[in-house]
């Protein structure tokens, strides 16, 4: 049964837009697939339209119904701040235990394909104590990790990448989705990339034709 976990550099880099586009090529395969992304901050409840999990759920071609939303992201938060930050806020915090064993029970139930998205980038803190490293370090599971083409984005893949390496993660496959008006080429920073990293590189163009995205989906399925 292959289960991954969607990493990035950071937040807005394009995590939901992969896990969203893998998903829709998994049922393109006819493949089962079942989706989290168990902690969201920026959610705003009275328009829960716009928000990741409701993408997500889009993708799996469910609607964004109360119970929907709870079964892919139980923790909402509605300050767009780090996931610790933001349960401070509504006089909350996160127990990554609580977290974790969500996380265990859709993969004892899982038939065939989960993704799990995460928040934020690898190193973004959960509470006090545990940032997201440590989550993706008890779940041990292989990654994607997603990237983009702004400037300084190469130092922040590597930095993010090398941390993944030193905690004996697997990365799948690394996906670059080109950032809006970057200043840097995206062919450039893939060409960049790969003298660092042996993991295949995919390359998504924001502005791209729906089928050309789609086939870069397509073949990141193959990989799994």
């Amino acid at each position: 049964m292959p289960a991954l976990f969607i990493t990035g550099s950071g937040t807005d880099v394009g995590k939901t837009f992969v896990v969203a586009g893998l998903t829709r090529a998994f049922r393109e395969q006819g493949r089962d697939v079942e989706v989290l992304k168990p902690i969201v901050s920026g959610f705003n409840p009275a328009d829960p339209s716009t928000s990741d999990p409701a993408v997500l759920l889009e993708a799996l071609g469910r609607p964004a119904s109360s119970e929907n939303l709870a079964l892919v992201s139980p923790l909402r938060f509605s300050a767009p701040l780090s996931p610790d930050m933001a349960a401070a806020a509504e006089g909350r915090a996160i127990d990554m235990a609580e977290v974790k064993a969500f996380c265990d029970e859709a993969l004892a139930r899982t038939t065939d394909v989960l993704l799990i998205e995460g928040i934020g980038g690898v190193m973004v803190p959960l509470n006090a104590a545990k940032t997201q490293l440590d989550l993706m370090c008890a779940l041990n599971l292989p990654l994607i990790f997603v990237g983009g083409s702004y400037l300084g984005a190469i130092s922040h893949s590597l930095t993010a990448l090398d941390v993944l390496r030193a905690n004996r993660l697997t990365v799948r496959a690394v996906v670059i989705s080109e950032t809006p008006d970057s200043s840097v080429g995206l062919d450039a920073t893939l060409a960049t990339l790969a003298n660092f990293t042996s993991a295949p590189l995919l390359a998504l163009v924001r502005n791209a034709s729906t089928a050309s995205n789609e086939a870069v989906f397509a073949g990141l399925a193959s990989l799994i």
